[in-house]
């Protein structure tokens, strides 16, 4: 190799190491900032996403066919009251329907009509404090679309205190129905529900726990 060759390929590599980390710092450059602008946006998401109301949350607790007709039972709660809900004027209404912040409202469908629907949308509802308003357990009652419950095809509906995880209901023939409690997510608003066909009457309600120790008993229903 000549003199003036051996002069040219040294300029040439010295040149390529000088590139080489010139090239690597300007990778770096370009990266730095994409990294430092997504961080402020993925802290952003979890804000943006907490800052939007919570949104009514429903579930069912019991559903089937009776009398030929489907059937079905549902809760529903809004952490606030709803646009257009207005507390019941009516003599003997509860506290909780003066003071309650929340709406809890227990669907009960036959044959695809809602029972109580000629008193409005918000007729199965009730005012409550928030998600755990202990004065709503205990409460029971049969449903139907006539005569108040007390004929025709009816449902019966529970809301059990939290040991509470099933219901027998025993018919006066002596036919047993067992019904399973569920609790509507993110509330300790719970329920259970059993159909009655035309024609049945209750002998007694009994309410168990987890160990399937019965806990109460109640007679009075028909």
């Amino acid at each position: 190799m000549t003199r003036r060759k051996k002069y040219a390929a040294a300029t040439a590599t010295a040149a390529a190491l000088i590139a080489v980390p010139t090239m690597a710092h300007a990778f770096a450059a370009t990266k730095a900032p994409v990294s430092v602008a997504s961080t402020p946006l993925a802290a952003e998401a979890p804000a943006t996403a907490a800052s939007k109301p919570a949104a009514k949350v429903s579930q069912v607790v019991g559903s089937g066919t009776v009398d030929g007709e489907s059937w079905s039972v549902s809760l529903e709660f809004y952490p606030k009251l709803p646009e257009g809900y207005q507390v019941p004027v009516k003599a003997g209404v509860p506290a909780q329907e003066k003071t309650g912040k929340s709406l809890l409202c227990r669907r009960t469908v036959i044959g695809g009509v809602r029972v109580d629907h000629q008193g409005g949308p918000w007729s199965d509802c009730q005012a409550v404090t928030g998600t755990h308003d202990a004065r709503i357990q205990g409460g029971a009652g049969l449903h139907g679309l006539g005569d108040k419950g007390t004929s025709g095809t009816r449902i019966f509906v529970g809301s059990p205190g939290p040991e509470v995880t099933d219901a027998v209901i025993t018919m006066k023939d002596g036919k047993r129905l067992r019904a399973k409690v569920n609790t509507l997510r993110g509330t300790g608003y719970r329920a259970f529900a059993v159909p009655l066909a035309k024609g049945q009457t209750m002998a007694s309600v009994d309410q168990y726990n987890a160990a399937d120790k019965r806990l109460t008993r109640d007679t009075y229903w028909r």
